[in-house]
């Protein structure tokens, strides 16, 4: 999602006030943060972006991609974890 700029650290927060907004990402490229959703039913997620990312104050403009399987090699979560010895290849 594209954000107003300067506003990357309030506009993270903001997303992950709403249930199922597991974690948020600040990115470099076409897009300034990467918001991650956890859903068993897809109403719920359903009403999270239609219902709330699109009205978060800050929020110029949403992409929405749905997964449908993940796929790894190693553990997706050690890789992000802060001071992971583990070394990625």
């Amino acid at each position: 999602m594209r954000h107003v700029q300067g506003r990357a650290s309030q506009v993270a927060e903001a997303l992950l006030e709403p249930d199922g907004i597991a974690e948020a990402y600040s990115v470099a490229g076409p897009h300034d943060l990467v918001a991650i959703a956890r859903f068993a039913r897809q109403e719920d997620f359903e009403d999270l972006v239609a219902g709330r990312l699109q009205k978060t104050a800050g929020i110029e403009a949403t992409n929405t991609l749905i997964a449908f399987r993940a796929y790894s090699r190693k553990s997706l979560e050690a890789l992000w974890d802060v001071g992971n010895e583990e070394r990625v290849k």
